[in-house]
């Protein structure tokens, strides 16, 4: 049996359970970790297993692990407080702030349709550099400068990488800084949140390795937006090493956190928008990231979708618990986080085994079930 540590009272034992089962069923966990909580304060943190492939270290309480798309969450919020503040506007066209952008008929793209798939940029469907995605300026550019794959509004059409790129430069225009220097100096640090969007090179030791998926997603039919998306040799950052991956920022993917860390910042969208007594953002604000843009049968993933502000609704998947109002999202191999307004709890699951859903990973969804069953 493995061992598993952490935190979580009787009346979650469900919790701990199923947490236990998820390392004994199928292919089991390599390393996981679970956070869980109920007006903003952690009630459930379980963790267990090993943070490396040779399973030497234990994955503990210090252990970070990469987030993939569940980074998108956090991007989604950080331009949420940009629209609170009154700096940007859902309803504004991209070019306003980064007229570059303008360029082949994109001119008229919204803010709220670039956070919420629609803009038709899935990714490069022309032969590109893959080293492009660890120079900023380079790929911003191109995205600038390219025409969209499908009709803007007419649809979804998952941008997995690309989206990071236009809610990191939508951030930069108005601010001045990237999006993980504000995330570190606003957020992280004031409030100890072990959450990093471009990881410095003193917390890559205690970075988990992963264990990479032993099959291939199943993507449904191909289009070019899939292919753009996905099916390239270009479609992700490579070339460049893992730490190179990690320092760089790329607020769609490579996020590194523990799940207590998004646990609470996503308590704070449960709750008001209040973390530790202190407002990150308001119900207003909050309300206006997450109602829906646009839902149906997404052009990239296989499944249908209700996009908010880039947060992924809970209609009609229901990923993230049993309440209709929950919102969150998930990462490439299985990684969630989710806030539930409704019943003010809010949670996340990292591991580093992957699994080949693209979202809602079995053992993440199980063990949210047995968390809202303890309520």
């Amino acid at each position: 049996m493995t061992e598993i540590t952490g935190v979580c009272p009787d009346r979650f034992s469900r919790v701990r359970d199923v947490f236990e089962a998820n390392f004994q069923d199928g292919e089991g966990e390599l390393g996981a970790r679970f956070a869980f909580a109920v007006d903003g304060e952690i009630v459930v943190d379980l963790m267990g297993g090993h943070a490396d492939r040779k399973r030497t270290v234990a994955f503990g309480p210090d252990t970070l692990t990469a987030l993939f798309s569940t980074t998108k969450a956090v991007a989604a919020l950080m331009i949420a407080r940009l629209v609170d503040e009154g700096r940007l506007a859902y309803d504004q066209p991209v070019a306003d702030v980064w007229p570059e952008f303008a360029q082949a008929g994109k001119q008229d793209v919204t803010v709220e349709q670039a956070m919420s798939h629609q803009a038709g940029l899935s990714g490069f469907p022309d032969e590109t550099d893959p080293a492009i995605w660890f120079d900023w300026d380079a790929t911003c550019a191109k995205l600038a400068a390219m025409a969209p794959l499908f009709p803007i509004g007419s649809a979804s059409g998952y941008h997995p990488v690309t989206f990071g790129y236009l809610a990191g430069e939508i951030f930069r225009r108005v601010d001045g800084r990237t999006m993980g220097t504000a995330l570190r100096e606003d957020i992280a640090q004031p409030f100890g949140l072990d959450l990093w969007i471009g990881l410095p090179d003193s917390e890559h030791d205690r970075t988990a390795e992963l264990m990479r998926p032993t099959a291939l997603p199943k993507f449904g039919e191909m289009n070019a937006a899939v292919k753009a998306a996905f099916m390239t040799p270009w479609a992700a950052p490579s070339g460049r090493g893992t730490d190179e991956w990690r320092r760089v920022e790329i607020p769609s993917a490579n996020g590194h956190a523990t799940a207590p860390a998004l646990a609470r910042l996503m308590g704070a969208l449960a709750n008001g928008g209040m973390l530790d007594g202190k407002s990150l953002i308001t119900p207003a604000g909050i309300k206006a990231a997450t109602f829906e843009r646009i839902v149906g049968r997404d052009l990239v993933l296989p499944y249908e979708i209700s996009w908010g502000a880039g947060f992924m609704r809970n209609t009609p998947n229901f990923y993230y618990g049993p309440t209709a109002e929950a919102f969150g999202h998930s990462g490439w191999g299985g990684s969630c986080a989710f806030a539930d307004p409704t019943c003010g709890v809010s949670g996340s699951y990292v591991m580093n085994r992957q699994g080949s859903a693209l979202i809602g990973d079995e053992r993440a969804v199980r063990l949210i079930q047995a968390a809202y069953a303890s309520l």
